[in-house]
This record gives C-alpha cells, structure tokens and sequence, in this order.
C-alpha cells in the first residue's frame, strides 16, 4: 500500500483512511501533516480544515453534508457530528456532454460468442422461462419445477445433501457424537452439464412473484411491463405463461408490452389459462409437453461470434462500503466508458443513490428533454419518499454506515461513479427497454434485487454488482459479476465474489488497469467460457417492483 490515506478530489476537505489509524497519529499527504484527533477505522474520513458549526463537507468534489459542531483538522466524521446535505440541481440549456474517449484498439476486433436472435440482439445465455401471471400459479409452477428439473438434468448437485446423507449413514453404522464432529465428508462434485438432455439450453428458470392481482390496476401492468421484458430478453430463448384467467394482469397487457419491446416477436410462446383449460391435471400435462416442446426448438440455438457493441452492462451495488467509491465502483464506471466507446450499452440505476450528483448527470444528458425527465423522476421519486415519512437520506444500511458510508450523499457520489464520464443517451422510466448505445438511466430503487431485476428486465445481459461487504445477489437469466471493493472481502467470500478490485486500494493496479481487465473477464462470461459465482450457486433472485416507496 503506497499511503495510508487518499483524498479522492483535490477540492475535498476529508481524507480517507485506506488502514486503520490511531489517535495521536501524525500522517502525511500532499506535502501536509495531519495529527489524527481520534482513532480512524480503514475506510473513513477525518477533516483536512477546521469547520464551524453548520460548515459544508466536501468529497468527491461535491457537498456530502454539514457537520453539527465544531470540528477541529484531525477530527473523524461520525453521524454524530456529520448530518446529510446535498446540492440542488435544475435543468440548464448548456449540454456538457464531451467526455475523454479511452482507447479501445485493444478490443477493437474482438468478438465475444453469443446467442442471436430474431430481433438482432445478442444473448450471453440460453434460458426457458416459466412465468406466472399471477401468485396463483406459484403453486404449479413449483410443480413444473420438480417434474423438470432434475430429470433434465439442471439439478444442481447438493453438497450438503451429499454430506448429510454420509453422516446418516455413519450414525445407522454405530457412529457416536465424536465420531460424527470428526468425520471427513467431502463430496466429489459431478460434471452437470455433461447431464443435460438439451446441452444448448442453460437452464428452465421460474419467475414466481407475490404479484398480478390486489392493488392497483398500474402494479398489475408494470408488471406485465417486467414479465415482457424477460420474455423478450436476449438471454431467453421462449417461455411457458401460466394463468389463472381473472386476474388484473392479464394476458392481453403482457402481450401489448412484448410488441411494445419487439414488433417482430418470433420466439416460441406457449400461455396457457388455468380457468379455460379446467383440472391441475390436465393443466400441469400440457404445460409439460408445451415446455419440453420449447425446449427441443430452443436447443437448436448455438453460440455464434458477435461484436462487442452486442453486449448490454447494468451497473449495480450492494453492501457497500468506504472504499466502493473509490476501487469498485470507479473501475466498472471505467468499464463502462470503455464498451460505449465500442459501441456498446450499459445501465446506471438505483435512483435514491444519485441524491447529490443530478446536476453533474442531468449536464451529461444528451437533450434537454432527456435533462427533464432524469429531474422528473428524481424528484417525484424524493418526494413520494418524504411523503411516507422517510427520504433520500435515509437510504444508508447499517452495514454501509459502520463501513464509512455515513451520509447518502457520500454513498451516492461513491455509487454514481459506476456510469463513467460518457455522456446520458436515454433516461428511462420503470420497466422500460434499452434501446439506444450509451450510458442509459434507470430509475430503480436502491434495494439490490429489485434493481438488479429492473436492469434485467431493461436488457442487460451481464451485470457487474460491486460489494464491499459480500451479498450472493444473483439473477435467474443474466449472470452476475461480484466485484470487491478490498482484498479482505475477496479472500473471506471468495465463493460467492468474482473479481477482487483491492488492488487499487494496496496500489497494486490502476483503476483503468482494473477496468480493462474487467472488460476481458465480461467477454470471457458472456461467450460462456466463465460461469459466475451466482449461476454456480443458482442465485435466482427475482423481485419485481411495486413502484411503492422502496430505498
């Protein structure tokens, strides 16, 4: 590690501690001596400046908060003594768009092997779908799960079972207590794709949901909006729709939101309605033979060489923490610059994580129009937020808290730096479709799943999810990338993390160094050659939105 703090922006009056530090400490940065007036844990800040009561905090060039009292140079920032504060924005006529192009010549012929479809878009993955129009059909849909899985071989060997079954048998042998603490019960993993009836197909996923009927008419039609945009993802090679036939989401509106995603929807579509057809059982043997159907045509698709410009990124955090903002995050952003500038997409979501850096995001839209909209959202979103008695600034975890994140503003400017420095193409509203190159906005709620879900459904066909406290986030179509924000995380949670980006941190690498080799291991998974910890472990998480007030 080459210092023992950073300040992240020359405008910033904290530092950063990047180690533990003790009170009475004298520590040196940029030809100034900072005598630490308090202890100083790994991944926060202490003041560059004394600071009156109510005087501004600034970190990563942008107002963070305001601290409650006098603060001496020296002092550690604490919610005690630091409260939320952000800057205003509004929407300017001036476009500040021009951004420093990284050098992509490295990429520039390179292909990574996807699935084509019909539409033109390129998947990473080869999925069926089953999907329920309603929580009514939870129920056969679990049903479906267990006559299919299994047998076609997707059954993802259960190490514990294994285990578990060994000790039984070590007790029904006459094993004691002892016998069984000290027993050794590895289990020899199985080759489970070689098991597989369609090897072309990843898998038959199951969007069950608490969804499609009860509360209002506009749940049950983004809903649809989100069903249709899995349906119509590049990952997904056709579906089975279970309905139950009187419920607010009906077939009709998921209909009109496919055509509204793809005009030409050609993919093999079988709905069947529980009402019109009559017993589970007559029910449960045509959904089975429709499926198995779908899934001889969707074996037929092969992975073919695409350009990179195919490839669609969503950008998500989670489990953040001090150093997110500076390692993780700004190397995904760099990422990021780097696949637009190769023509490709990527998604910047999590609404309540950009409180404090509109104006900077708003500037970088390519229209005024779309300046608009970004406002719209953002401040209807705040404001329904306040409405139900909380805000933007309630947004950090306790988990982000005790790891540094002490304000949303903090947490947002260090978020934010996800989307790169390209310019805004397309601000898009809940459950819409990327359709445009470039940095597109999502508005999502922070919560990891339910973005995550959204950028799915949006299009996105691998997601990098940075972390500096370690979530087995996954997604049932596209796969997951766990990046670390530090070595520490990597090497506790090295079975559910990917990609350990600490080496900023200890100096090891730049953040462009990391971001390029992020940008090779997103090739290596989206041509299947890498299967991310979350697929591995079957990370299926699915939550759409309720368009409620969500953080």
């Amino acid at each position: 590690m080459k210092h023992r703090v950073l300040k992240v922006n020359p405008n910033d009056n904290v530092l950063v501690a990047l180690t533990d530090l003790n009170k009475g400490d004298i520590v040196h940065y940029g030809g100034e001596a900072y005598e630490l007036l308090d202890d100083v844990k790994a991944k926060h800040k202490f003041l560059t400046e004394d600071l009156s009561k109510g005087s501004e905090v600034i970190m990563y060039g942008v107002l963070v908060g305001k601290v409650q009292n006098d603060l001496k140079k020296g002092d550690v920032l604490t919610t005690a003594n630091l409260k939320h504060a952000a800057l205003g924005f509004e929407t300017s006529e001036e476009r500040k768009t021009t951004w420093n192009i990284p050098e992509v010549s490295r990429w520039k012929d390179k292909t990574f092997k996807g699935f084509h479809r019909a539409d033109g878009s390129v998947g990473t993955a080869n999925y069926w779908l089953v999907v329920p129009m309603v929580f009514c059909e939870n129920r056969n849909l679990d049903v479906l799960q267990e006559a299919l899985i299994a047998p076609l071989g997707y059954g993802r060997q259960n190490d514990y079972q294994s285990q578990a079954d060994k000790l039984i048998q070590m007790y029904r042998s006459g094993a004691v207590a002892e016998d069984l603490l000290s027993a050794e019960i590895f289990v020899e993993k199985q080759n489970e794709k070689s098991r597989r009836v369609f090897p072309n197909v990843d898998g038959i996923k199951f969007l069950k949901h608490d969804g499609g009927c009860g509360g209002i008419r506009q749940d049950a039609e983004t809903l649809c909006g989100l069903l249709a945009g899995y349906i119509t993802h590049p990952n997904v090679a056709g579906a089975t729709v279970l309905s139950l036939g009187c419920q607010n989401a009906q077939v009709s509106i998921l209909q009109q939101e496919i055509a509204k995603r793809d005009a030409k929807f050609s993919k093999p579509l079988y709905i069947l309605e529980q009402q019109q057809i009559g017993t589970e059982a007559d029910l449960m043997s045509e959904s089975l033979k429709q499926t198995m159907a779908g899934l001889a045509l969707a074996n037929e698709n092969q992975r073919k060489d695409a350009p990179l410009s195919k490839i669609t990124i969503g950008l998500e955090c989670g489990g953040s923490d001090g150093f997110s903002g500076i390692s993780a995050n700004p190397a995904i952003g760099y990422t990021s610059d780097l696949l637009v500038a190769l023509g490709g997409s990527v998604i910047l979501a999590e609404f309540p994580e950009l409180c404090g850096v509109e104006q900077n995001l708003s500037d970088r839209c390519v229209s005024v129009t779309e300046a608009e909209r970004f406002s719209s959202l953002m401040r209807t979103y705040e404001q329904r937020a306040e409405e139900a008695g909380s805000g933007f600034d309630m947004n950090p975890s306790p988990g982000n808290i005790k790891d540094g994140l002490i304000t949303d503003a903090i947490k947002s400017a260090g978020a934010a730096k996800k989307g790169g420095t390209s310019p805004v193409v397309e601000v898009l509203d809940y459950p819409e479709k990327v359709t445009k190159p470039g940095l597109n906005l999502l508005c999502t709620p922070g919560n990891d799943v339910e973005s995550t879900t959204a950028e799915v459904a949006s299009g996105a066909t691998v997601v990098l999810f940075t972390t500096g406290l370690g979530t087995p986030t996954g997604n049932p179509v596209t796969p997951v990338v766990k990046l670390s924000s530090n070595t520490t995380l990597y090497n506790k949670m090295n079975d559910i993390i990917d990609i350990n980006t600490g080496t900023i941190i200890e100096g090891e690498e730049t953040i462009e160094e990391a971001g390029a080799r992020i940008l090779d291991y997103v090739i290596a998974v989206a041509s299947g050659e890498i299967e991310v910890s979350a697929v591995r472990h079957g990370q299926d998480d699915f939550i759409p939105w309720k368009r409620g007030v969500s953080l």
